[in-house]
């Protein structure tokens, strides 16, 4: 993986990249659609690709573990071929997944052993064979293993798990490079800065993720529940730490304003299951605001989703519309809105790396912000 570092903002941090991977170019900052299980939930990958124009999108090694399972991945060729997905993929490693299940999980040194939400069966992830497993899937960038901590959280418990975090690294570092990819292209490992919202655990997680000089890294640990400006706090903190030459990604995160927010910061890549989830729910994000499109307002306005026409959705069908559809539960409205949200958080990072580019970034995000924010 190469990262250029095309302009940085006068104004803020904001940064234009581009990252070159083995299955194309990403430029940044972008955002990246969560393909949980070898799918954006509902959406075709040609309209993935066509529609959305997304550069990159997400695979979860904790699911794709469990369903299909590696051997049906491994004789797949990987998750590339097993989905028909050509473009870069990221593999985060199931720590968030395994986070989640906290009735379910015990963490201990040697890594953690969890129930699968399926079955219940038990299963054991380790650093080690989660590199495996990410091999297998054949991701072009894959996470290290970590530890998410819960908000709030214990100082004394943030620190223990920012150190074990840390040592699970070198044992990730250490598999990751003495294997080799199974489907004749490179990947690329992140590591992951921890310290839940505690000023100097996370300084001196962002410098030892850093001294492992690997080719990007990841912000994790954060929207998790803590107010915004924490993790705007955060955020900041660590990224004055990473290296500017090497693509910084700001993991679960999160709303349009949050994004634009993080960038300012100097974060490069975000993902967030938030425009398809709120989608399936009838909640639409626009350049003016956000829609709750079952709201009983909309069911005689046959004005475009988005007046500013942010997605291809908005030349063809109006509020009325895909409200009716939500009211009969057709399926039809909840792939229109996920597909009409995906390529509004797109827009709004192309229209972030235009005005980076043109130095109108700051002025343009202050205006963007209050409008994101507000429900209409």
């Amino acid at each position: 993986m190469d990262f250029k570092l095309i302009k940085k903002d006068s104004d803020s941090k904001a940064r234009l990249g581009e990252v070159t991977t083995a299955h194309g170019k990403i430029q940044t900052p972008i955002f990246m659609p969560v393909g949980t299980a070898a799918t954006v939930k509902g959406v075709h990958q040609h309209e993935i690709e066509n529609d959305t124009q997304a550069h990159i999108i997400l695979g979860n090694t904790y699911h794709l573990y469990l369903r299909p399972g590696l051997e049906v991945m491994e004789k797949a060729g990987g998750l590339h071929n097993f989905m028909g997905w050509n473009k870069p993929i990221l593999t985060d490693s199931g720590g968030y997944q395994v986070y989640s299940l906290s009735g379910k999980r015990k963490i201990k040194e040697e890594g953690v052993k969890f129930q699968s939400h399926i079955d219940g069966s038990y299963h054991l992830f380790t650093p080690e064979n989660v590199m495996d497993i990410q091999r297998t899937i054949g991701a072009d960038i894959i996470m290290a293993f970590d530890e998410c901590t819960p908000y709030p959280c214990d100082y004394n418990y943030a620190k223990k798990s920012m150190h074990m975090t840390h040592r699970w690294l070198k044992r990730c570092c250490d598999r990751f490079d003495t294997t080799e990819p199974k489907y004749g292209f490179d990947q690329t490992l992140f590591p992951i800065v921890q310290g839940s919202v505690y000023k100097d655990l996370r300084k001196q997680s962002a410098e030892k993720i850093a001294s492992f000089e690997r080719e990007g890294n990841a912000i994790g640990g954060l929207s998790v529940g803590e107010p915004h400006d924490l993790m705007y706090e955060m955020t900041d903190i660590v990224c004055s730490v990473l290296p500017e030459d090497k693509p910084r990604y700001l993991m679960g995160v999160g709303t349009p304003s949050n994004l634009l927010e993080n960038i300012a910061l100097g974060v490069d890549m975000f993902d967030c299951v938030m425009p398809t989830r709120n989608a399936r729910n009838g909640m639409i994000f626009t350049s003016e605001g956000t829609i709750n499109i079952k709201n009983k307002k909309w069911a005689d306005d046959f004005s475009p989703i988005d007046p500013n026409g942010t997605s291809f959705v908005d030349s063809t069908y109006s509020k009325a519309y895909v409200r009716h559809l939500f009211t009969v539960n057709e399926l039809l409205g909840k792939q229109i809105t996920s597909l009409h949200n995906i390529r509004f958080y797109l827009w709004l990072m192309e229209e972030a790396r235009r005005h980076i580019a043109e130095g109108t970034f700051t002025s343009w995000k202050n205006k963007m912000v209050k409008k994101l924010d507000r429900r209409l």
